[in-house]
C-alpha cells in the first residue's frame, strides 16, 4: 500500500514510453545510465525493478546509474583496453613509420590545386619490394 507521503507519478502513454526507449537507445555508456536513472527517479520513484518492467531497461544498469548520480562518481569500463584487435600501426610501429616515410616520398599534389589532398602513385607490390 502506498503511503500518503509517496509522490504520485502520472502514468505514461505507450507512445511516451516508446519515445523514452528510443532516446535511451541513441545514447551510450554514462550518458545512457544518467538518462535512465533520471527517468527512473521521475517516473518510477527511483525503483529499478519498476523501470525494468515499464521501460524494458536492465535494472542493473539503472542501479549503476542511480549510484553514479548519488555519489557523483562515473564508472568507466575497460572494454576498449582489453577487447578487439589493436590497429596494425599499434602492433608494428616501426614498419608503419617506414611505410609512412616511403609513401611520403612518392606523394604528389593534386594537379588542379583545388584540394589539399595529395596522391600516392605507389602500389602495394612496389612498397613491399622497397620495405624488404
Amino acid at each position: 500500500m502506498l503511503s500518503a507521503s509517496a509522490p504520485t507519478v502520472a502514468p505514461l502513454s505507450t507512445s511516451q514510453i516508446e519515445d523514452l526507449r528510443l532516446a535511451s537507445s541513441k545514447m551510450l555508456g554514462p550518458e545512457r545510465r544518467f538518462f535512465q536513472a533520471t527517468m527512473t527517479l521521475k517516473y518510477c520513484r527511483g525503483n529499478p525493478r519498476q523501470a525494468e518492467r515499464v521501460f524494458g531497461w536492465n535494472r542493473d544498469t539503472i542501479e549503476l546509474g542511480l549510484n553514479e548520480q548519488r555519489t557523483g562518481v562515473i564508472c568507466l569500463g575497460a572494454q576498449a583496453a582489453y577487447c578487439g584487435n589493436r590497429l596494425w600501426e599499434e602492433k608494428h610501429p616501426d614498419v608503419a613509420q617506414a611505410l609512412w616515410v616511403l609513401a611520403e616520398s612518392h606523394c604528389q599534389q593534386d594537379p588542379t590545386f583545388r584540394t589539399a589532398l595529395s596522391y600516392t602513385r605507389l602500389t602495394v607490390a612496389a612498397a613491399l619490394d622497397r620495405l624488404r
